[in-house]
């Protein structure tokens, strides 16, 4: 894994090589922050970031990297949590807080607010519409309806990136704004 820009920028990170996860590939990433830094987001700000399915860590780590002032990383396998938590350590990262837990249960839990939240589930994931959640066609909806899910800790103009394979059709969303897709790798923007 290596990290592109910021104060981290250049540090090669070796992920193990029994790991589960599927990193999102440099191509992809690269594409998602030059949007990100051109279009949605200003660094500047420190924004607050929320990471879930951490995997390997490099989409926390590069929101770290650029300015956030805080980035939690949710991650349930334990394995993936130490080498996060190892990671952090080692760049001596206080902005950037790898968590051990389940994502469904902190999001219903949570009481905190994201500048940011991206999510990178496995493509199999049998729930993956759940990060998402689709309201009733025609049906007017209040926040109520997306409690439990990432958009209820979303910040007041806050963002949302789901990552997902080509299986999944979010463009009749009524909170998508953009979607952005890089060989098999598809980006979801919501507010």
């Amino acid at each position: 894994m290596r990290i592109i820009r910021g104060k981290y920028k250049g540090r090669h990170i070796p992920t193990p090589t029994n790991f589960k996860a599927r990193p999102t590939t440099d191509f992809a990433k690269e594409g998602l922050f030059n949007i990100l830094e051109n279009v949605y987001v200003d660094f500047d700000d420190e924004p607050t970031a929320l990471d879930l399915f951490g995997g390997t860590g490099s989409i926390g780590l590069e929101l770290a990297s650029r300015g956030c002032r805080k980035v939690v990383s949710v991650e349930k396998d334990f394995k993936h949590w130490q080498f996060l938590h190892r990671v952090a350590h080692e760049l001596q990262s206080k902005e950037w807080i790898p968590l051990k837990g389940d994502v469904f249960k902190y999001v219903r839990a949570c009481k905190e607010k994201y500048d940011i939240i991206f999510a990178d589930p496995p493509y199999a994931l049998d729930n993956l519409k759940d990060l998402a959640p689709m309201p009733p066609e025609g049906e007017d909806v209040d926040e109520a309806f997306y409690a439990g899910s990432p958009f209820a800790l979303l910040a007041e103009g806050g963002l949302y990136i789901l990552e997902h394979g080509r299986d999944y059709d979010f463009s009749h969303h009524p909170r998508l704004i953009d979607h952005r897709e890089y060989g098999s790798v598809n980006f979801s923007f919501f507010r």
